[in-house]
């Protein structure tokens, strides 16, 4: 892989050298950017900084609050091709598709029934 910023490389790099220089100091987890500790830092302290601005919500990160908006807009992106069913998030699309095929990946393994 090539990178345009030698920051990206040395991220990229530390996914091959196992690299975690930034610690949580509240747990004994280590992670390789900044950015994820820091995320990681919220599940401790209950940081939640983006707020909706249409309701009193808030949230630890930027995709959590858009994927909230869109419960306000309405906004489904992702369109079943073949009914027309839509949905705001692609995980929800990905189980409503099995309804249209025989795949069911999970399966109870207490009985045979």
């Amino acid at each position: 892989r090539a990178f345009s910023k030698k920051a990206s490389l040395v991220i990229h790099t530390r996914t091959h050298t196992g690299e975690r220089p930034y610690q949580c100091s509240y747990c004994d987890k280590a992670f390789s950017q900044n950015k994820t500790l820091k995320y990681h830092t919220r599940a401790h302290t209950g940081e939640k900084p983006y707020q909706c601005n249409q309701c009193d919500r808030t949230f630890k990160s930027n995709i959590q609050l858009k994927r909230h908006t869109m419960t306000h807009t309405g906004e489904k992106p992702y369109q079943c091709r073949q009914c027309d069913k839509a949905f705001s998030q692609k995980c929800d699309l990905d189980v409503h598709l099995r309804t249209h095929t025989v795949e069911k990946p999970y399966s109870c393994n207490q009985c045979d029934c």
